[in-house]
């Protein structure tokens, strides 16, 4: 066997250890292979993957143990290594302790930390970019060719899964008015996470702020997008955003440089969606994303066939139906197509779809739509392209 061939048999090993670490199943494709290549030439760096393939997330003693001829000082530096090219999240737990977290290629890995970044403008690194984004987007039409061929098991299986997200609202509209909120169940009723954004920026010293991914993703491969904000909308928090300082995926921000980055998402309208550790609603959050349904790939993967909207959700659209005039404005605005127009003319609310992101009543410009608060998990599935 070739030296080349003998790269390329661990390359794939390499893979399978890191589609295992994600919720996403891609396929072990030449596709996935090609991706590596791009971020793997060194046979010591596949050796040190090799170690997360049971385990994901390791200490420095566990990771001894597996790689028994290498000394703690060149685990640890391979771990930065890696850790830059987004595939290790190397920090201390609460506890001190360093855990080298594997991290999967996407959701949230390498793809994220790869197009968070300050891209470079020129030269042999933007073509690397460019060619890694090109297979990217490749990728994710061989994941929805996947999940289609095995739709009913794909979806089956993720209607199980705690939510991905939690969807955090918007609290006013256009010209500033305060959206209307119903709270049905109230604070003394039930423990809830913070509610809204500044609520979760007060509760954290070390926040960061890095370029919407998704956005610069779909910009490298050549679309563009006028929504009336730059790209510096995604924020991290605590461990996540010194992870992310450390590795120059973004920069520290304070709590009141977050506020103001805030108020003009709020203003341009697009989608919090907070992030928690273990996927649990309880434990802190570790990130949100701001999201625009034209270029986010939580919702362009759902429309595309690809993913489901799987979400915990504190808050449903409500419609004053004597108010709306039929505009179609909210229907136009939802990035889960959750209203339409009924035979009235008047737009109405698919409750079981809706996400309670507050994009329709900000938008409104009747200030016909309220929120009335609730807890829900919205579980919807990708729509089914081939039978």
């Amino acid at each position: 066997m070739s030296e080349q061939e003998e790269l390329k048999k661990k390359l794939k090993k390499a893979a399978q250890t890191i589609i295992s670490a994600g919720p996403m199943p891609f396929p072990l494709t030449d596709t996935f292979i090609k991706i590596l290549e791009y971020y793997f030439t060194d046979e010591k760096e596949l050796e040190f993957l090799k170690a997360f393939k049971i385990k994901k997330s390791l200490t420095m003693e566990q990771l001894q143990k597996k790689l028994k001829e290498w000394p703690e000082e060149e685990i640890d530096a391979m771990a930065s290594k890696i850790a830059q090219k987004g595939f290790i999240f190397n920090q201390p737990s609460s506890k001190g302790l360093m855990v080298y977290r594997l991290m999967p290629i996407v959701m949230i890995g390498a793809f994220e930390y790869e197009f968070m970044r300050e891209l470079p403008k020129s030269g042999p690194e933007l073509d690397r970019v460019k060619a890694v984004a090109v297979l990217y987007d490749k990728l994710m039409g061989e994941l929805v060719d996947s999940v289609q061929k095995n739709y009913d098991t794909f979806t089956g299986a993720l209607g199980k899964q705690n939510p991905f997200d939690r969807t955090v609202p918007l609290r006013t509209t256009q010209d500033g008015t305060t959206i209307e909120i119903d709270e049905t169940i109230g604070a003394e009723e039930q423990v809830l996470p913070a509610q809204t954004v500044e609520e979760i920026i007060k509760k954290y010293e070390d926040i960061a702020v890095g370029n919407c991914f998704c956005r610069q993703y779909r910009e490298t491969l050549g679309e563009e997008f006028d929504i009336g904000i730059d790209a510096e909308v995604c924020f991290t928090f605590g461990k996540s955003a010194r992870h992310v300082i450390q590795q120059g995926f973004g920069k520290r921000v304070t709590k009141e440089e977050a506020m103001k980055i805030m108020k003009r998402i709020e203003e341009a309208g697009l989608v919090h969606k907070a992030f928690h550790n273990k996927n649990d609603i309880m434990k802190d959050e570790n990130s949100i994303c701001n999201c625009h349904p034209a270029y986010c790939d939580a919702f362009r993967l759902w429309r595309e066939g690809a993913f489901p909207i799987l979400s915990s959700c504190f808050y449903l659209s409500q419609i004053n139906q004597d108010a709306c005039v039929g505009c179609g404005t909210c229907v136009e605005k939802c990035p889960v197509e959750a209203i339409s127009l009924n035979g009235d003319d008047k737009a109405e609310v698919n409750e079981e779809q809706c996400i309670g992101c507050g994009v329709c009543a900000h938008f409104c410009p009747e200030n016909a739509i309220s929120l009335k608060g609730g807890q829900r998990r919205v579980f919807v599935p990708p729509p089914r392209l081939k039978t």
